[in-house]
């Protein structure tokens, strides 16, 4: 076999097999503590320029994209929370997460102030009710929407003799 078609074969294959990598990549836990934000804190800007407010489910994280859904379970309790990323931290390296009040709330730990917590990032093609919780007793249905193709539309305002506007008027065109 010459060079050339042994280079192609293995770059294609290379290739092939980075989206396998990134999917792998994208599902994997991260373990460590969660910590939650003061209430000193409500209503100061977060570092995505929008507001924080202590009954949102929302978190910071250091490196993970905002907006990105972040499943955080409780590793003592078992309980588990969907939150978004919307600001950057912890500033302390003990701590891989803080979390709004409402979030911690739902985790158990406001007395504590933090926990020992597995945090997995979502799908993000999925939308927010549909993400699957390990503790729920049935599957949620998933809908299947196509577009359907026998829709009808009127007809365009460059084929009609007359255009009425919003004050129900008819103005002939100009020809």
């Amino acid at each position: 076999m010459p060079r050339n078609a042994r280079l192609k074969i293995l770059s294609l294959l290379l290739l092939l097999s980075i989206p396998v990598a990134l999917e792998i990549e994208a599902q994997k836990v991260l373990r460590g503590k969660a910590s939650y934000y003061s209430d000193r804190l409500h209503g100061n800007l977060m570092s995505n320029g929008q507001r924080y407010h202590r009954d949102s489910l929302t978190c910071a994280h250091r490196k993970f994209p905002f907006g990105t859904k972040i499943r955080v379970k409780n590793v003592s309790n078992g309980k588990e929370v969907i939150v978004t990323v919307t600001d950057r931290g912890p500033y302390s390296k003990r701590y891989i997460l803080d979390l709004s009040r409402a979030a911690a709330s739902q985790l158990g730990i406001l007395r504590a102030g933090f926990c020992q917590c597995e945090i997995t990032p979502l799908d993000e093609n999925l939308p927010p009710s549909l993400f699957p919780l390990e503790n729920e007793a049935e599957e949620l249905p998933r809908l299947n929407l196509t577009p359907d193709s026998t829709a009808t539309y009127p007809n365009p305002a460059w084929q009609r003799d007359t255009i009425t506007n919003s004050r129900a008027t008819i103005l002939p065109l100009q020809k």
